[in-house]
């Protein structure tokens, strides 16, 4: 099933993130904790591509497993940076033989002192998804910020920059990490003025441990509201009590989101089975 099909259906739409392993040694765990997750009924499924290109030989297959095997629509991550212009033909023949339509097209996070791009590489997002709409009709999702991509000078630049992926054929785009809900409510209202009119949808991080809080919020850029510090210094020692406070913080994000009648929503549920399911069962009555 094409994933922007499915967000434009009826009802509340959730969906999780896994991520291929560092090694070969890892990849039954990471299948374990994907068909767990497959069991708690997401609208789709998408798998990352890896920093460095180093797990994403493992991306087609895992998204085959899901779609195939567990019976929810696969969305494969793409990245520029990870891959050169070779490389992205080869996946996106692979995606094509084992029937996967769905691709997250990334520029991904440049690390420092490296060469980017090289002569046989995509400079921006809104070229490789040219490139992927020209090799198939597939669908295609790209990535957005609601405060601002953190290499924008503005955010009127970055706004300028997400309208140049999506005349290229996005499909619809899914936000980095926010922890804030009013960041998104106004990136909405700013980006439907400039014309972007695809669905968006939230990207949602439960929080369960504070090396993890130091470290994405270093990557993203998220802001974190005096509220969710509150409950980092208060339970970031006490693992048990700080998942559980993490799963609540993202909760209640999800539940004030649906309230506002948003009706997609991503989970990065960091290929955690137990923390998509306390998310669901948390709202079992309202997404029934």
């Amino acid at each position: 099933m094409r994933i922007i099909d499915r967000l434009n259906s009826e009802g509340i739409h959730i969906s999780f993130e896994v991520f291929p392993p560092k090694t070969d040694t890892g990849f039954e765990s990471v299948l374990r904790a994907t068909d767990e997750m497959a069991k708690l009924s997401p609208s789709y499924m998408s798998v990352t591509y890896g920093a460095g290109g180093g797990t994403s030989k493992n991306t087609v297959k895992i998204a085959s497993h899901i779609q195939h095997d567990l019976g929810v629509p696969a969305l494969a991550h793409l990245t520029c940076y990870s891959s050169t212009k070779e490389m992205v033909a080869d996946v996106v023949k692979q995606l094509k033989e084992n029937g996967i339509e769905n691709i997250l097209a990334l520029r991904g996070d440049i690390p420092k002192d490296v060469d980017f791009p090289l002569p046989n590489q995509y400079r921006h997002a809104s070229e490789l998804i040219e490139d992927i709409r020209s090799q198939g009709d597939f669908c295609i999702g790209a990535a957005c910020y609601p405060e601002g991509h953190p290499e924008a000078a503005h955010k009127k630049e970055d706004i300028r920059h997400l309208k140049e992926k999506v005349d290229q054929g996005v499909d619809f785009l899914t936000t980095q990490m926010f922890f804030d809900n009013n960041y998104f409510y106004n990136f909405l209202y700013r980006i439907r003025e400039q014309g972007i009119t695809v669905p968006v949808i939230p990207g949602i991080m439960p929080m369960t441990n504070g090396r993890q809080i130091k470290r994405s919020c270093e990557m993203s850029g998220a802001e974190l509201p005096a509220r969710f510090r509150a409950i980092a210094d208060y339970f970031g020692d006490n693992p048990a009590a700080m998942m559980q406070a993490g799963i609540a913080y993202a909760t209640d994000q999800i539940i004030d989101l649906i309230a506002n009648d948003i009706r997609n929503i991503h989970v990065y549920s960091m290929n955690k089975p137990e923390v998509a399911a306390a998310i669901v069962r948390n709202l079992s009555d309202i997404i029934a």
